[in-house]
């Protein structure tokens, strides 16, 4: 399985724009779903940073094609720029990690992984 190298820019934002942002998102207080829309890939990890450090696994159980699942931001405040990590399963059954791209948590309702690119909506 062959994974494509993404890129990605960090965005810096204050208090206030974040919690703005946050009121404002489409993403309904912080509220995302993440839509595994590959052919044959097996979601197996999703991970965020705010700038303190990965996150642990957001997700609970592995994610076959065509499957989702919700997520929510718990904090009243913070960053509404996150990098986001997506481990797919490898075929010795290990967690191969796609390279962290930015994403706008305020902004994000869906965030969709495709074969070979991950945007959110």
């Amino acid at each position: 399985m062959k994974l494509s190298k993404l890129t990605f820019t960090t965005l810096c934002a204050g208090l206030f724009l974040n919690t703005y942002a946050l009121a404002q998102s489409t993403g309904s207080g912080g509220e995302f779903t993440i839509l595994n829309q590959t052919d044959n890939n097996v979601v197996v990890g999703f991970y965020t940073n705010d700038g303190d450090g990965w996150s642990s696994n957001w997700l609970s159980e592995a994610l076959t094609p065509g499957q989702s699942d919700n997520a929510a931001f718990n904090a009243e405040t913070g960053s509404c720029d996150q990098l986001l990590q997506v481990g797919w399963l490898g075929e010795d059954d290990s967690e191969v990690l796609d390279e962290p791209i930015s994403i706008d948590i305020c902004e994000a309702s869906n965030v969709h992984l495709a074969d070979n690119e991950i945007y959110f909506d």
